[in-house]
């Protein structure tokens, strides 16, 4: 405080310190905030990611067991095919899968056992397809997509918690320039204060926002 023509006067730096002490405060709290509410955001992701990623698992586990049971009914429709056993043939085509039996029929119709540029295998046909190891893919990259938001998430957080560290800086200069005597130092340090908040500031105005109501 100083003092002229017997009244008093508030000192400017006092006024400056005290309003950035309050700014940032708000902003530590405000990004303190901000980071506990994207670390919540990335685990909630990351819960997510992981139960896709287990039913994508459980999906592609199915596929190959359904591959399997394909493989060792076609093989013994195959014998019967190839040694013209009619009722055996049917006998076997009648349990194949129905999402198998399309591509079977696909393959004979290339007459395999008389055209040499014919398919291997019905395993080879465009039709063969399989909904759970679709499933499995779909899952598999919905797992992916979340996996990298939850990344995305992390970061934000990490950048509030610089932001709290940055504006604990300048709480810590603001602090400093209302309690030191010398008026040069004062200034000084309210200075830094204030280029260290605005800098946070700026740092913290590019990261989004999450608001829990």
């Amino acid at each position: 405080m100083s003092r002229e023509g017997g009244g008093a006067q508030v000192d400017w730096v006092d006024v400056a310190s005290a309003a950035l002490l309050a700014l940032a405060t708000v902003a530590t709290a405000w990004s303190g905030y901000q980071a506990s509410r994207w670390n919540g955001e990335q685990a909630k992701a990351g819960a997510r990611a992981n139960a896709a990623r287990i039913e994508s698992s459980r999906a592609a586990a199915l596929a190959n067991a359904q591959k399997q049971v394909d493989v060792a009914t076609f093989i013994a429709w195959a014998d019967a095919y190839a040694h013209r056993d009619a009722r055996l043939k049917d006998f076997y085509f009648d349990r194949f899968r129905k999402e198998f039996k399309p591509a079977v029929e696909a393959w004979v119709a290339t007459k395999p056992l008389k055209n040499r540029n014919a398919p291997l295998t019905p395993f080879a046909m465009p039709q063969y397809r399989l909904a759970e190891q679709t499933k499995a893919d779909i899952l598999e990259n919905e797992s992916e997509r979340l996996a990298a938001g939850a990344r995305a998430y992390i970061q934000r957080s990490t950048n509030y918690v610089l932001g709290v560290v940055l504006f604990a800086t300048a709480l810590f200069f603001a602090g400093m320039s209302a309690k030191l005597p010398s008026r040069r130092i004062r200034i000084v340090l309210l200075c830094l204060g204030v280029a260290v908040f605005v800098g946070a500031v700026a740092w913290i105005a590019s990261s989004p926002v999450s608001v829990s109501v």
